[in-house]
C-alpha cells in the first residue's frame, strides 16, 4: 500500500467528549469472560457473581473472653455478700478466649471476676447471665450467607472473610486485554543512545500503569514505524488477541499520520477529534468488533485522552463505575483564559495559605510531562465560558490527598536548584511536609506574598541605583505588609556558554558584537534585571541583543536551550551550567534571600524550615553543587520591628 494515498486526508471534528464516550461505550458489545482464580490472588478484583459463605464463623459456640464456662441458671444466688464457690468439671470448666464452649455450659465468665481458691475450687460474687462472654454460631458469619454481590472489588479485609468462609477460590471478572501500540519513526527504546529527533518511547509503560490501576491487562506492543502496511497488520492481530486497542500518535493531521485512515479502510471510524484542550486529536473507532483509541503522542494529551474514553471502557467490562475525583474549590492566584466551545484541562498547583486554597495554573503545553507529574489538581474549564479572573473562585478535581496540599509550603518566585533540595530534606526529616514551587521571577514572587498566595518567595532583585539587593524592593512593594526578609545563599551569576566558549564570550558587549544568541529570563526576573543593567552600563539597548524577546522561566531551561546552539549564550547561576556540562564566565556576586510574612516565620512549619537551612546536612549538599555557600547564622530583617529569635 502506497503512503501517498493517505497523505493530507485531514478530518478533525470538534465532538463533544460526552458524546464521543457514549458512543464508543454503547459500541463496545463485549462479553465479559469470568475466570476462577485462588482466593489469595484476588486482591483488587471484581466478582463475577454473588459470593455465598460456605460455613459459619464461628461454627460453634466460642469463648469470647479468657474465663470460665459456666451455667449460668446455676450462679443466680451467687452475691459479694454470699459468694458461691464452684468445683472444676462438675460446675465450670476452664476456657480461653477461641476455645468451644462445652456442654451443658452456656456463660463464660471472665477471669478478672473469679477468685481461685484452689486447683479444684473457685468463688464468684456475681451471677451470669445466659450466653454472656460467648460467640454464637454464625455470630460473624452465617453459612449461605450472601458475602459479596456480584461487581464488588475486593479489599485486603474481603480476602479474609472469604478464606474465613472456605471459599478458597472464586469467580471474577476476566481483566479486559488492551494491547498498547506505540508508533513513530521517531521512537527509541530508554536504553539507546539518542541522536538529535530520537524521543524515548515512555508513553507505552505510563499507559500500561493506567491500565493496570483501572483494571485491566496492558500488553505493551515493541515500537512500530511510521509505515501504513506495518500499523495495519499490527492493528488486525490486536483486534484478533486483544479486548480493546490503544494506538499512540498518528492521531492528528500531519503528513504521516495515517491512523485514522487506516482505521477507516479496516474498521470504522466514530469520531476524529473532541472539543477539549489538551487531546483533541483523538481517534474512536473499531475494527472486528473491538473498540480501538488512537490518542495524540504529546504525554499530557494522550494521559488526558486515556482517562476520558479507555478507563471508561475498562470499567464497563468490568461491570464497576468510573471512579470520580474529590473536588475542591479554590481561588484563582492567575488569570485563565479559555476558548468558547472547547474544555479546557487546566494543571494547577494548590496551596493552603492564610486560610484559604489558592490554585496556580502549571504550564499547558500538551508535551511539558512534568506539569502533569507535579500537578495537584485539573482545573476543567468548561465550554461555554472563556475562563476565569484573577481572584475567581472555580472547583478543581484533585490529583493528591487534600492533606498533603495543605501542609505543602508554597514557595512562588525566582527559580534556584536549592530549593529542590530544600523539599527533599523536609521529606527527609519526615515533617510529612513538601515545597510546591512555582518559577514565576522575584517580582511576581513579591507580588505572590502580597496577595497572600505565598509562604516563601525567593528573590534577587539587583537595585541599579544602590547596586543591592532585594531590601529596596521589599520596603517598596511590601511596605504595608509585615514581612521577613531571611538572608538565605550567596550565589554566582554568568555567562552561561557552549563548551569551550567558541565565540570568545567575556562581556555583554561581545554578546552583541559577536552575534550571540541569547536566550533572556522571563520580564521580573531578577536575572532579566542584571542583563538590562550591564547592557545599560555597556551603553547597548535590549533592540541590539539577538534573543531578548526568547524568555525562559528557570536557569535550567537557558542552561538547556544554551546547550543546544553553538552560538547560544545566557546569563544563569553556575550550578546550572555545570548540570548542563557548560562553559561559565563568572559576571557577579548576588544575594538570593526568602521573603515571607512574619506569620509564617514563626509559625512551625516555618521553624522547621530554617531549622533545615542551617543544618549541617542541607549546607554540605548545597556546597557540593558548587557556586553556592549558604548565609550562616542569618539575621532575618523585618520591616516593622525585631524579628522575635
Amino acid at each position: 500500500m502506497e503512503q501517498n494515498q493517505y497523505k493530507r486526508k485531514i478530518y478533525l471534528e470538534d465532538k463533544p467528549r460526552s458524546v464521543a464516550r457514549e458512543q464508543i461505550l454503547t459500541a463496545c458489545q463485549l462479553t465479559s469472560e469470568i475466570v476462577e482464580i485462588p482466593t489469595v490472588d484476588a486482591l483488587g478484583r471484581v466478582t463475577a457473581a454473588p459470593i455465598f459463605a460456605h460455613v459459619s464463623m464461628p461454627h460453634y459456640h466460642a469463648s469470647a473472653m479468657d474465663g470460665v464456662a459456666v451455667v449460668a441458671e446455676s450462679t443466680y444466688t451467687a452475691h459479694e455478700q454470699h459468694p458461691l464457690q464452684l468445683k472444676l468439671g462438675e460446675q465450670f470448666a476452664v476456657v480461653d478466649t477461641g476455645n468451644a464452649i462445652p456442654g451443658p455450659y452456656n456463660a463464660v465468665i471472665m477471669i478478672e471476676n473469679v477468685h481461685i481458691i484452689d486447683d479444684d475450687t473457685i468463688e464468684i460474687i456475681e451471677p451470669a447471665t445466659p450466653w454472656q462472654h460467648i460467640r454464637p454460631i454464625g455470630e460473624d458469619i452465617v453459612q449461605e450467607e450472601m458475602l459479596f454481590p456480584q461487581g464488588h472489588t475486593l479489599r485486603p479485609a474481603d480476602l479474609g472473610v472469604l478464606l474465613a468462609a472456605q471459599q478458597l477460590t472464586i469467580p471474577v471478572v476476566k481483566k479486559p486485554l488492551v494491547t498498547i501500540i506505540p508508533t513513530g519513526n521517531e521512537l527509541v527504546e530508554a536504553d539507546k543512545m539518542l541522536s538529535p529527533g530520537q524521543i524515548i518511547e515512555f508513553n507505552g509503560t505510563v499507559f500500561a500503569g493506567f491500565i493496570r490501576e483501572w483494571g485491566g491487562e496492558p500488553r505493551l506492543h515493541p515500537i512500530v514505524k511510521d509505515e501504513p502496511e506495518k500499523i495495519k497488520q499490527v492493528l488486525l492481530e490486536a483486534a484478533e488477541t486483544s479486548d480493546m486497542i490503544v494506538i499512540n500518535a498518528g492521531s492528528s493531521a500531519g503528513r504521516r499520520d495515517y491512523t485514522v485512515h487506516i482505521i477507516a479502510e479496516i474498521g470504522e471510524v466514530f469520531t476524529h477529534g473532541v472539543a477539549a484542550r489538551p487531546g483533541k486529536p483523538v481517534i474512536l473507532g473499531k475494527i472486528n468488533g473491538k473498540i480501538i483509541v488512537g490518542v495524540p503522542g504529546y504525554p499530557v494529551s494522550a494521559y488526558l485522552a486515556l482517562e476520558w474514553f479507555v478507563q471508561p471502557l475498562v470499567c464497563k467490562y468490568l461491570g464497576v463505575p468510573v471512579p470520580k475525583r474529590p473536588t475542591l474549590t479554590v481561588k484563582l492566584g492567575r488569570r485563565i483564559v479559555s476558548s468558547m466551545g472547547a474544555e479546557d484541562f487546566v494543571r494547577m498547583n494548590i496551596g493552603y495559605v492564610n486560610g484559604q486554597f489558592v490554585a496556580n495554573p502549571l504550564t499547558r503545553a500538551a508535551g511539558v510531562t512534568m506539569s502533569y507529574v507535579r500537578a495537584d489538581g485539573l482545573l476543567i474549564v468548561p465550554p461555554s465560558i472563556i475562563g476565569y479572573e484573577q481572584g475567581d473562585q472555580a472547583e478543581v478535581e484533585l490529583l493528591r490527598p487534600l492533606e498533603e496540599i495543605k501542609q505543602a509550603i508554597v514557595f512562588s518566585g525566582s527559580h534556584d536548584l536549592t530549593i529542590d533540595l530544600l523539599s527533599s530534606q523536609l521529606k527527609h526529616a519526615h515533617t510529612e511536609r513538601k515545597i510546591v514551587s512555582s518559577h514565576v521571577g522575584s517580582m511576581a514572587g513579591i507580588m505572590a506574598i502580597r496577595k497572600g498566595e505565598a509562604h516563601v518567595a525567593g528573590i534577587h532583585l539587583l537595585d541599579p541605583s544602590t547596586k543591592q539587593y532585594n531590601s529596596s524592593y521589599v520596603n517598596k512593594l511590601l511596605a504595608d505588609q509585615d514581612v521577613v526578609l531571611y538572608p538565605f545563599l550567596k550565589r554566582k551569576q554568568g555567562w552561561i556558554l557552549p563548551q569551550g566558549n567558541p565565540l570568545g564570550i567575556e562581556s555583554v558587549t561581545d554578546v552583541v558584537s559577536k552575534g550571540a544568541n541569547f536566550v533572556n529570563r522571563q520580564k521580573g526576573a531578577g536575572t532579566r534585571i542584571l542583563f538590562d543593567l550591564l547592557l545599560e552600563e555597556a551603553g547597548l539597548t535590549a533592540e541590539e541583543v539577538t534573543g531578548y524577546e526568547r524568555e525562559m522561566f528557570s536557569h535550567l531551561a537557558v542552561a538547556a536551550e544554551v546547550k543546544g546552539d553553538a552560538r547560544g549564550a545566557g546569563l544563569g547561576i553556575y550550578p546550572a551550567a555545570k548540570a548542563m556540562g557548560l562553559s561559565f564566565i563568572p559576571v557577579a556576586d548576588e544575594e538570593y534571600d526568602l521573603v515571607m510574612t512574619r506569620s509564617f516565620y514563626e509559625s512551625e512549619s516555618g521553624r522547621q524550615l530554617f531549622e533545615i537551612i542551617q543544618s549541617a546536612a542541607f549546607k554540605a549538599q548545597v556546597e557540593r553543587i558548587g557556586g553556592y555557600e549558604v548565609v550562616d547564622k542569618a539575621v532575618p530583617k523585618c520591616l516593622t520591628e525585631e524579628v522575635k529569635e
